[in-house]
């Protein structure tokens, strides 16, 4: 997927369409926060995200209504490989000290991860 990597302009896009799920440019344009791009640099993106394979397009003359070729959840799971590989060996359980080490975990989001873990270890075991 390295030809699926996106600038900040184009998955600020991106975001805005799985949100949408279909979209004219001016309807991208309004989810956009101040300033508002403008519509010919949103078109160039769009088409630039087409040629990577991520959005699609249905033509009505001129117009073009978008809609994403990738889901959001697709997407989310290439960058946190990536960013596992890129900055911890691949390792789940480094990404994880890390977060320990810099204490950025709350309270309840610890419990809820001891849940998850022990039905994993549940469905690992059989049970």
């Amino acid at each position: 997927m390295g030809a699926k990597d996106l600038t900040k302009a184009e998955e600020q896009l991106m975001q805005a369409l799985w949100k949408m799920q279909r979209a004219f440019i001016r309807e991208i344009i309004d989810q956009m926060p101040e300033p508002k791009p403008v519509h010919s640099s949103v078109s160039t993106i769009m088409r630039v995200l087409e040629t990577k394979g991520l959005v699609g397009y249905d033509a009505f003359g001129k117009s073009h209504r978008y809609y994403p070729l990738i889901s959001r959840e697709e997407y989310k799971r290439f960058q946190l490989m990536k960013l596992m590989g890129n900055y911890f060996d691949n390792s789940a359980q480094k990404l994880f000290s890390f977060f320990i080490d810099e204490q950025k975990i709350p309270e309840e989001d610890v419990k809820e991860i001891n849940k998850m873990l022990l039905t994993l270890k549940d469905q690992q075991s059989g049970k």
